[in-house]
């Protein structure tokens, strides 16, 4: 009976020493972040974004929307700011023994970008992005047939513009359009753009 109560305390020891630990580093940390150290708001960043490439698709998650988000990759950070960059895939379906697109990569490019801006503002632990910045790429060939990743969809997400739209109703169309999204399409499909001028200036810009 003395040895299974030693050992109930024990183990409840135990417990509270690993809680508190993990409370004192997650403390560290969130006092790296409000003093504004970039080096450690990159660390966690990338920590998250390791993680998600890591993780099976939730439910409810497109497939080829996953797959977006899980290219994913950090291109530079602000103390308030994040650019990050991705790739987008059209989807299709074989009909009449033909390979038809249903959805274009600057349509699965909007949707990932607005999984991602949801993720990158509010997922990261100890961080609180002010802005997010996207740029998708997709592939084009040349007249050669050699392929080259360009950007097709550049946008920089304010916290303060989407803080109130119902993440789960908005459509992807209708957030590029809030945020004011950078792409250009026509008739003859989707077109390179030039993603949205970077720097600390344009990242605390609204």
């Amino acid at each position: 009976m003395e040895w299974g109560i030693l050992v109930v305390l024990l183990l409840l020891l135990f417990t509270g020493f690993v809680i508190l630990q993990e409370t004192f580093r997650q403390l560290h940390w969130r006092g790296l972040v409000e003093r504004g150290d970039v080096e450690a708001i990159r660390q966690l960043i990338e920590a998250e974004i390791e993680a998600w490439k890591g993780a099976r698709t939730p439910r409810g998650t497109p497939a080829l929307v996953w797959h977006g988000v899980q290219t994913v990759e950090l291109l530079d950070v602000t103390p308030d700011a994040a650019r990050v960059s991705c790739d987008a895939e059209g989807e299709y379906t074989i009909a009449a023994g033909r390979r038809i697109e249903t959805s274009s990569p600057l349509s699965e490019g909007m949707k990932v970008t607005k999984r991602l801006a949801e993720m990158l503002l509010y997922d990261i632990p100890n961080v609180k992005l002010d802005r997010v910045q996207i740029d998708v790429y997709t592939s084009f060939r040349d007249e050669s047939g050699k392929a080259e990743p360009r950007c097709i969809l550049s946008t920089l997400v304010s916290r303060s513009a989407v803080s109130q739209i119902d993440w789960d109703e908005t459509e992807a169309g209708d957030f590029i359009a809030l945020t004011g999204g950078r792409f250009a399409a026509g008739a003859d499909g989707v077109r390179p753009v030039e993603p949205i001028a970077w720097s600390a200036e344009t990242a605390r810009s609204t």
